[in-house]
């Protein structure tokens, strides 16, 4: 089968390549540059894309009978924001796909973007706004919500963990979420592809506050816990300050701010890989 991926060499499209690869799909692996991976050397076809840019589009999807997008912002820009990326940039894919007479859309979107204020957060409500675009219209579709990454809470806590001290909201240190490892959740996506018009909120098998994630990551490296609470409004404070604005942090400081203060827990939970046993070797290492 005919597959494009779009969005292929971030962390979790480099994951679903080489499932698609593994499956024996024929696959073309659009991005903005191509990344080695060991192993998939020959074993598709790249092509160079900004999503952003509909002309660097054009042919893309050309006989693929599914499409697959990864497509999003995920860390601080100056020149993009996230309805650039997420909304105008996938709503871009969607429409070549279209023209190409592609059967599926595939859109890994991010959970919770659905909820009451979830549109104050513009990497929330970029995702929200092509979900809904895409079940207006006529393509099949399949839906992913991830809660999050393994990864992604070993890199944010880090920072703390070298510090010495983790800083969490007051009042939401029972806030929890059941994070998935990348490559259990691409095994996910790629096993699901073919489902018709659904929505998945995809999480792991474990489940954990906020505040016990810390502990894991603490005692991981050998440090004691320590927690320095802080008030809700001061993180709405800070996404407003001119220099963050101007580096580009102001929506990452928002989404932060919405995942520490809302449960991510997907209902649907996917992969064998334990949380707690990931941050025990990520910060033996």
């Amino acid at each position: 089968m005919k597959i494009v991926l779009a969005g292929a060499f971030g962390n979790l499209g480099a994951e679903i390549l080489k499932q698609l690869v593994a499956a024996g799909h024929d696959v073309v692996a659009a991005d903005l540059k191509e990344t080695a991976i060991e192993g998939l050397e020959g074993k598709y076809t790249f092509r160079a894309i900004d999503a952003t840019d509909p002309e660097t589009l054009k042919g893309l999807m050309d006989g693929a009978e599914i499409v697959i997008s990864t497509v999003g912002l995920t860390g601080a820009s100056t020149r993009f924001t996230a309805y650039d990326i997420d909304h105008k940039g996938n709503l871009n894919l969607y429409e070549e796909a279209k023209r190409a007479g592609v059967k599926k859309f595939n859109y890994v979107s991010v959970i919770s973007c659905d909820e009451p204020g979830a549109e104050e957060v513009p990497m929330l409500h970029a995702k929200y706004l092509v979900e809904q675009e895409i079940k207006r219209q006529d393509m099949e579709y399949v839906i992913y919500r991830p809660t999050g990454y393994f990864y992604d809470i070993a890199k944010v806590f880090k920072p703390y963990v070298d510090k010495g001290e983790m800083q969490l909201l007051k009042g939401f240190g029972g806030v929890k979420a059941n994070v998935v490892d990348c490559p259990d959740f691409a095994a996910f996506i790629v096993e699901h592809m073919c489902d018709t018009n659904v929505t998945y909120n995809a999480g792991g098998k474990e489940t954990y506050t906020y505040e016990e994630m810390a502990k894991m990551c603490f005692d991981a490296a050998g440090k004691p816990l320590k927690i320095k609470w802080a008030p809700i409004w001061l993180f709405g404070v800070l996404a407003n300050l001119p220099k963050i604005k101007k580096a580009g942090k102001h929506d990452i400081i928002l989404f932060s701010k919405w995942t520490l203060s809302h449960d991510l827990v997907g209902d649907t939970e996917t992969g064998d890989a334990s949380f707690a046993e990931y941050i025990k070797t990520y910060f033996a290492n």
